[in-house]
């Protein structure tokens, strides 16, 4: 018998009136019956009420294992759902100071055609613009330390190793910025390198992307990725609806910039961005962009070994639309992301074409927009695949000022890349990729890609990413 109950019994039959113990024998009997029938009930309950704890423990573990694996479901590329666009503010709290993740990539490429002689006509590219090795090759290592420093500041670096094309490892500072932390009025800062917020896909880290290569508009406008030293702000404003609206100064030493002397102000960026949920299994988020570049002898390598120099005004719009689908909020077992950008650029300024033993000068006005669209499903736990299709246009007004040893007019022009003979480079890509954790992915993509004039070029990559430390979930 329960303890209390034995006590709350005998208190209780103490209390009885004398002339009640004195009582007759069945009246004594029937008291008893009372009391057995009362610690039946008492017990009765007390059992009822320890099996609903017990059930409402188990639920809550239940539930709260769920959420766990919501939140880690998808590997290194994982977004969180169904909750709208964030401002990148950072992990609040780290289980070491500081935390520190080893992201690893590597692949085997396959071309129909030779990826030294890769361009996209219309086009000059940056050093990054091109195809990644063909073979097996060690993709970009990325060692990321990131903490808060105090109550006022969270700092951030990412390294990254790569091979380099002439032999050996290439080491490079990717980023390392500061955050300060306790901006009034729904204010967010970031000073130091760091890659820009304009578009959707240009400030995710090459392991978070969907597919193994960046989009052509990406390849084409911004080198595959836009970063710099400069410094941002940004508000968010106080409503149900997700909105930011934001300003970046950077010096202006990366693609699409060139060199520059100047502590800030060779390229500026303006964006807006909104998302919000649609019920409990939808998000969305729209952004629209620009970036200001006053461009100081951006370098171009071309296929033949040559290297031109712009210097002018290049001026970028982009919009972007994101949508995300998962069975209400929880992407564990099937989820759906939708994602299009659309890039339009104006350039201005003089092209000096240099090419063995000849420098030649032109004239450059040049339009030109591109865009791409893909979709992502994951159709079952660990499992997805994806379609994406690219392509690019450009109407660039040349005039040659300056033949610098060329044979003729027509010669400068074919040097410098910026004649697409009216083709337009377009790709299309399929991917199918695995990831048995949230700590690794497997990745086999397919891209007939039609960027060369009269050519189709079979690409075929198969690809890994893991995951070492502690790494932070990504924004949306």
């Amino acid at each position: 018998m329960n303890t209390g109950v034995t006590a709350c019994l005998t208190a209780l039959a103490l209390s009885l009136p004398l002339g009640v113990r004195a009582a007759p024998e069945d009246e004594l009997a029937d008291i008893r019956r009372q009391m057995q029938t009362l610690k039946q009930q008492y017990e009765t309950r007390l059992e009822e009420l320890e099996n609903r704890l017990e059930q409402a423990e188990a639920q809550a573990r239940q539930t709260r294992d769920e959420l766990a694996e919501a939140k880690t479901a998808a590997p290194p590329a994982a977004t969180a759902y169904p909750a709208a666009a964030s401002s990148g503010t950072p992990m609040a709290s780290n289980a070491f100071n500081p935390a520190i993740s080893v992201i690893l990539q590597g692949s085997v490429n396959s071309y129909s055609e030779n990826p030294d002689s890769y361009a996209l006509p219309g086009f000059q590219l940056g050093e990054e613009g091109g195809l990644a090795a063909e073979g097996l090759t060690l993709d970009e290592t990325e060692v990321t330390a990131s903490a808060n420093v105090d109550q006022w500041f969270y700092g951030q670096m990412t390294v990254s190793l790569a091979d380099a094309s002439e032999g050996g490892t290439e080491v490079e500072l990717e980023e390392a910025y500061v955050d300060p932390q306790r901006l009034p009025a729904g204010l967010v800062g970031r000073f130091g390198r760091f890659y820009s917020d304009v578009g959707y896909l240009n400030r995710f880290h090459p392991h978070a992307w969907d597919f193994h290569d960046a989009p052509l508009a990406y390849r084409a406008f911004l080198n595959k990725q836009y970063g710099d030293d400069g410094l941002r702000l940004a508000w968010v404003a106080p409503t149900e609806t997700y909105i930011m609206i934001g300003g970046e100064s950077y010096a202006g030493n990366s693609f699409p910039a060139g060199t520059s002397s100047r502590v800030l102000g060779d390229v500026q960026s303006l964006y807006v961005k909104l998302g919000g949920d649609v019920g409990l299994s939808n998000a969305w988020q729209a952004g629209l962009s620009g970036l200001l570049v006053n461009a100081h002898d951006r370098e171009t390598e071309v296929p033949d070994g040559g290297n031109d120099t712009f210097s002018g005004d290049s001026n970028l719009l982009i919009g972007d639309f994101v949508w995300k689908w998962a069975p209400n909020g929880n992407p564990r077992q099937r989820n759906f992301k939708f994602q299009g950008e659309y890039f339009y650029r104006d350039e201005s300024g003089d092209v000096a074409v240099d090419e063995a033993d000849n420098s030649g000068l032109i004239d450059y006005d040049g339009k030109q927009w591109g865009w791409y669209a893909q979709a992502v499903y994951q159709f079952m736990a660990h499992w997805r695949a994806g379609l994406r299709y690219d392509r690019l246009s450009a109407d660039n007004n040349l005039k040659v000022t300056s033949l610098g040893g060329f044979a003729d007019n027509q010669a400068v022009i074919d040097a410098s890349g910026l004649d697409n003979d009216g083709h337009h480079p377009q790709r299309w890509t399929a991917m199918l990729d695995w990831s048995p954790s949230e700590f690794s992915r497997l990745r086999l993509q397919y891209d007939r890609d039609e960027s060369r004039i009269d050519k189709v070029d079979n690409q075929w990559m198969l690809q890994y990413i893991m995951s070492l430390g502690a790494h932070g979930a990504h924004e949306f």
